[in-house]
């Protein structure tokens, strides 16, 4: 059985989040993913007590979540929590709408950008990629993807693919988990609910409780180079119930 893993953003609006380190560890995931807004404004003894909060909870923070700004312009503090954290991968999850580019020449240059981002994280020997949302997958004026070009322009990025994004995005997450198979070294397992149902919650799902194949997709994605599978609600009302229920059906693919 694989290490199922919490990204601890699902648990932001119900603090203080060292409750939502213990709820992980008490329903049996072994692993969490961090977010830029829980450490990166922790001085070297706030990293140290988080890191505490982690091991009395019994859980690995294996991956980690930093703004581009982060990695960029505080790279020495970043390098600083990932190691202290215990981390071996770290992903940049997003690009504000106004700073995204609008042509094929744009992403390309994102893609670059990101490669350069990444070395002083890769040079450290952690793994560093890129996380998906939606948008990378709508088509450029040249029919290219936003996805497409990031990977080109970065050949040494890795990719956290957020399954329910890629689909929310209009693209067949199999066909592009067969293509970036070796690309893929974290996946975000999350669940989106039928249409005009959980409205309240953004209209995602509890992971097995959504329209989301996910027992196919398991298999795919156990075929790439994942390991890290990362269950994620992007706005649960009850977080109790949806990392229960969540790692209760990932335990039955």
């Amino acid at each position: 059985m694989t290490d199922i893993s919490l990204q601890l953003y699902s648990g932001r609006n119900f603090p203080p989040m060292s409750d939502v380190i213990k709820l992980a560890g008490s329903l049996g995931y072994k692993e969490v993913e961090g977010f830029g807004g829980m450490y990166g404004d922790l001085d070297d003894a706030g990293v140290k007590a988080l890191k505490a909060e982690l091991d009395a909870a019994g859980v690995k923070m294996a991956t980690g979540h930093f703004g581009i700004d982060q990695l960029e312009n505080e790279t020495a503090k970043m390098l600083n929590i990932a190691k202290t954290l215990g981390m071996d991968a770290v992903y940049c999850p997003y690009i504000m709408p106004d700073a995204r580019p609008t042509d094929a020449a744009g992403w390309t240059a994102f893609g670059a950008r990101l490669e350069k981002a990444g070395k002083p994280f890769k040079d450290a020997g952690f793994d560093f990629g890129w996380h998906n949302h939606d948008f990378e997958f709508v088509a450029l004026a040249d029919g290219s993807l936003p996805h497409d070009r990031i990977f080109e322009a970065g050949p040494g990025l890795s990719w956290e693919i957020d399954v329910a994004w890629v689909i929310r995005g209009g693209a067949d997450p199999l066909k592009f988990i067969d293509r970036y198979k070796d690309r893929i070294t974290s996946v975000h397992v999350k669940d989106i609910a039928p249409a005009g149902q959980a409205e309240d919650e953004g209209g995602w799902a509890d992971v097995g409780h959504g329209t989301v194949d996910w027992k196919t997709l398991w298999q795919a994605l156990k075929a790439t180079k994942a390991r890290h599978f990362v269950v994620e609600h992007d706005n649960p009302n009850d977080i109790k119930r949806c990392a229960s229920r969540s790692i209760a059906s990932i335990k039955a693919f």
